[in-house]
């Protein structure tokens, strides 16, 4: 986490448009995108002379810098969901409206605003170490079946095939919930991405020396370009721009792994499908 934090502030610094110098709690200098003076680099604690420098600069914390970026998202994704409710309600006043359709139409954005809500709250606590992530094993395929079973209709209804197997003694790195939320993040982002007559696969093995959860589709499949980024807050992929999820799903299932011990990394190429495949220590 501390890596991705680190990142991200980088990655931040180097879009601003003017100059720009972060400091942690500890006055060490976590980033910058002008040069330091003589002799400094990133990673120095700032001693006088360099604290008198980047006194004329904007210095904001990496945690300060994160949150706002973060703040800014969440604030962009609500607004989309809210207008489109607005226009839905203001449309039931005209002559000729269907009014039961349009309520059911806004009832779904409000599913939609309520769950980007939750993501993010939940986000936060993993963030924050307040949900304990790895507890003990559990036996996945019980709750992987449950998963499928309890998602059968959401595929039915996007025409996805749904198919979940494997190992029944295979026991991985995480507790009951947090295995449920990665499965389900994973599976339902398979069944609304991957299109009508596509088959969504969830299995569960051992490969060379760890244990893998794979969730396979053989749909639409994403650009290769775009495969680094699936893993960020909010991000989309092209064709999924304009679907309804929260956008938060695989930045979820990005963070309890790695909390586990794991990876999870996807691979894809168009027209091709797409997989996740979580690997965790055996």
């Amino acid at each position: 986490m501390v890596n991705e934090e680190a990142e991200r502030v980088r990655a931040l610094v180097d879009a601003a448009a003017g100059p720009i110098v972060v400091l942690d709690d500890e006055r060490r200098v976590v980033a910058s995108n002008v040069g330091l003076l003589p002799g400094r680099r990133v990673g120095d604690v700032a001693d006088d002379a360099l604290v008198l420098f980047v006194g004329a600069l904007p210095v904001l914390s990496a945690y300060e810098e994160l949150r706002a970026g973060f703040t800014a998202a969440v604030s962009h994704e609500l607004r989309t969901p809210l207008a489109r409710l607005l226009v839905l309600l203001e449309s039931t006043t005209l002559p000729g409206a269907d009014v039961e359709d349009l309520v059911e139409q806004a009832r779904q954005e409000i599913q939609l605003a309520r769950e980007l809500i939750d993501d993010v709250l939940f986000l936060g606590e993993l963030e924050t170490g307040r949900e304990v992530v790895s507890l003990g094993r559990t036996v996945a395929l019980p709750i992987l079946q449950e998963v499928g079973r309890a998602n059968e209709e959401r595929a039915l209804h996007a025409e996805v095939s749904l198919d979940v197997g494997g190992d029944p003694t295979i026991e991985l790195p995480l507790r009951p919930r947090m295995l449920r939320v990665v499965a389900e993040n994973l599976v339902q982002n398979a069944i609304r991405y991957s299109g009508p007559g596509s088959t969504c696969s969830v299995s569960l093995g051992e490969e060379d020396g760890s244990l893998v959860l794979a969730v396979r589709d053989d749909g639409v499949g994403v650009r290769e370009r775009e495969l680094p980024r699936l893993f960020e807050r909010f991000y989309r992929a092209d064709h999924a721009r304009t679907s309804r999820g929260t956008g938060l799903g695989l930045a979820i299932v990005k963070h309890v792994v790695n909390a586990a011990g794991g990876t999870v990394d996807a691979f894809s190429s168009p027209g091709n499908g797409l997989q996740i495949v979580c690997r965790f220590p055996a």
